[in-house]
């Protein structure tokens, strides 16, 4: 496989240092994130909701960037389970924070506002997939945006491992126009997506991504491997009905076509008819092996994302107030202030729930 056309900048720098990376090289970068690594959420001081506030607010004196985790409930097959999507993002996202916190300016990690999602309309039938409808999911994430934003987190990474990115930027966008007082920094990763160059067919992986395939398979063996039994992956054949070349594969790693593939429906048959397994794919040819490249990529790329925020934005700094909202900054700057600062200002004055 030629070796892409990677951009002169520091992204495109890293993208193609994990590129020619050796296969120890790789193994080294995932032995600095402790990959893999049992689940935290339930382990003291790993989440916001599971971090006692007076040393939440000590890690956001030196790191006030968010990550919050999306997932979904959806059929990965008989060899997997309905939660695959919510179990490895969450992985990556405390593979973060492990990291970051052995640099001294450790990431908050936040619950995850779902782990239903928002689905395509092609899910629809399938027996283990909860769909949410997207005004829900949509009302929710900038909700949790809001109560993030009162306690000092207000750079938000939204770590999306599902295909659900239109809700997320939905939501991004309705906060800005549901609390135009407000500053704020977010970012929609869809992280597959984003190293979509390593998800190309014959680059890690033999096949291209789609669904609970040897793509996903890989990603949970290697993330969540107690979550597995690979004696049940079967495989099936995905297809659609326009000509290849018109849209590109979940993970986007067909990048140079015309459509994303969230941006066209009806191209493909309901996976209940066509593959009721729960598989599109060739499941039985996940490794973790095969996903090591891939994930090392996305969390050097976090890491590197988290870095250029903090640097252009120090903790507590956020986007100039008189750029990014049409209000002066005497009018806004008692809400930015810590409680019990002189002319503090509760963000819940602003409040405007749904109903």
């Amino acid at each position: 496989m030629q070796i892409p056309n990677f951009e002169d900048n520091a992204v495109g720098k890293l993208k193609k240092a994990i590129w020619e990376a050796s296969d120890k090289e790789i193994d080294e970068i995932l032995r600095e994130y402790e990959v893999p690594s049992p689940g935290e959420m339930e382990k003291p001081n790993c989440y916001v909701q599971n971090t006692p506030p007076g040393i939440q607010q000590e890690k956001i004196k030196k790191n006030d960037v968010v990550l919050i985790p999306l997932g979904s409930t959806e059929a990965h097959g008989a060899h997997s389970v309905p939660g695959q999507d919510t179990y490895q993002v969450n992985r990556l996202c405390e593979a973060v924070r492990r990291y970051t916190r052995k640099q001294g300016r450790e990431v908050s990690i936040a619950f995850s506002p779902w782990i239903y999602g928002d689905h395509p309309t092609h899910h629809i039938g399938m027996i283990g997939t909860i769909p949410i409808s997207q005004a829900t999911v949509v009302h929710l994430l900038v909700d949790v945006m809001f109560g993030l934003w009162a306690q000092g987190l207000r750079k938000f990474i939204f770590l999306n491992n599902h295909g659900q990115q239109w809700s997320i930027t939905s939501a991004i966008d309705e906060f800005g126009k549901k609390y135009p007082e407000l500053p704020y920094l977010a970012v929609a990763d869809e992280w597959c997506g984003s190293m979509w160059e390593f998800y190309q067919e014959g680059v890690c992986f033999e096949t291209d991504f789609v669904h609970s395939d040897e793509c996903e398979a890989s990603l949970i063996l290697l993330l969540a491997p107690e979550m597995v039994d690979m004696s049940k992956a079967v495989d099936t054949k995905p297809r659609g009905y326009l000509p290849d070349g018109h849209v590109n594969k979940p993970g986007n790693q067909c990048a140079h076509r015309p459509h994303l593939w969230y941006n066209v429906r009806g191209n493909v048959p309901l996976e209940v008819i066509a593959t009721p397994e729960g598989v599109v794919g060739a499941s039985t040819k996940g490794s973790a092996e095969k996903a090591k490249r891939p994930v090392a990529a996305a969390l050097k790329y976090l890491t590197l994302l988290i870095d250029d925020i903090l640097e252009t934005f120090p903790p507590g700094v956020l986007p100039p107030i008189e750029e990014v909202t049409l209000y002066k900054n005497e009018e806004i700057e008692g809400y930015l202030k810590k409680l019990g600062e002189p002319g503090y200002k509760n963000p819940y004055r602003l409040w405007r729930p749904y109903h």
